[in-house]
């Protein structure tokens, strides 16, 4: 029984998340309805991360097992033939071995978060970005950024409704630029708690507007304590960006 490894992208703004539910309409979803009109098999994907309501991917990592053997070209080409009408489209495939697991063997994710820091709002970038119409420190926001970076307990930035085992993670990355008119935050670990990324991406805005400092947000990091961080940040500025495994 071969198993594929693909590398999908999509809009999450128009799903519920990747996770199936029952009366909402998800990534996973419309990903294995296209695989069972394409095989004739119904089938079980797993993802490298589940990304929440309005969260994008560009480099979403998927794998599942099929009876059938299929090229995996035909997979990719088959795949977006049945995707025409949904906003998930399959960027590449592979056959990968009975080892390989999308989210088990991953080594590291990377996560960008958008900020659109003008005065006026989006029109073409609607949905995809955070509207913060103030002007933002970015070097502020950078140096604050640093007491995040390591190996911390990060209750703090962690979502109440996280099902993460232990609020302890290690950040390897976390960089804040600006890109024209838009601020880039990039985040790179292992593996992320339930809306970390999102949770300090609003903490470090306080910082950008000048009502924090970086003493606060390592403060808020110490107190392991979410109200002591900032606000969540929307769900439509963050993309997961790439999905790292080691190579064979």
């Amino acid at each position: 029984m071969p198993r594929f490894r693909l590398t999908i992208e999509y809009n999450g703004g128009a799903y519920v998340g990747w996770q199936r539910q029952q009366d909402n309409r998800a990534v996973q979803q419309a990903l294995e309805e296209a695989i069972q009109a394409m095989s004739g098999q119904s089938v079980e994907t797993v993802a490298a991360g589940r990304t929440d309501a309005g969260v994008h991917a560009r480099g979403q990592v998927v794998h599942f097992d099929l009876e059938r053997d299929f090229t995996a070209d035909r997979i990719r080409d088959g795949l977006n033939f049945h995707l025409r009408l949904e906003p998930v489209k399959v960027l590449d495939a592979a056959i990968v071995g009975p080892d390989f697991h999308a989210r088990l063997s991953a080594t590291g994710r990377q996560y960008l978060y958008r900020i659109l820091n003008r005065r006026p709002p989006p029109a073409l970038e609607a949905g995809f970005v955070w509207h913060v119409p103030v002007p933002l420190d970015v070097a502020a926001m950078h140096d604050a950024a640093q007491c995040l970076v390591g190996h911390h307990d990060f209750t703090s930035f962690r979502a109440a409704e996280c099902q993460a085992k232990s609020p302890e993670k290690t950040l390897a990355h976390l960089a804040v630029t600006r890109a024209g008119e838009e601020i880039h935050v990039t985040a790179k670990a292992r593996s992320f708690l339930h809306h970390q990324v999102r949770n300090m991406v609003g903490t470090l805005k306080l910082v950008g507007e000048g009502r924090w400092s970086a003493a606060d947000v390592q403060a808020a990091l110490d107190k392991r304590d979410r109200s002591a961080a900032g606000p969540t940040a929307p769900a439509e500025g963050l993309t997961l960006m790439q999905v790292d495994y080691r190579s064979a």
